[in-house]
């Protein structure tokens, strides 16, 4: 069973959230040849306060 793991920064809308979600699911079953029931994504939004780029984080 594929289980996908992505992290984003806050701020998309649940639109391009489920977009994302759907064309990694949809990539994996290409890829891997498995069917839709087998394939998990689990996405995680991370405040931009908490998401660090060298020394600063996205919020700066």
């Amino acid at each position: 069973m594929p289980l996908i793991n992505v992290q984003i920064i806050s701020g998309r809308t649940d639109r391009q959230k489920r977009d994302l979600m759907r064309g990694l699911a949809q990539a994996a079953m290409d890829a891997l040849d498995v069917p839709e029931k087998s394939v998990r994504v689990i996405l995680t939004e991370v405040p931009a306060t908490h998401w660090g780029i060298g020394l600063t984080t996205k919020a700066d």
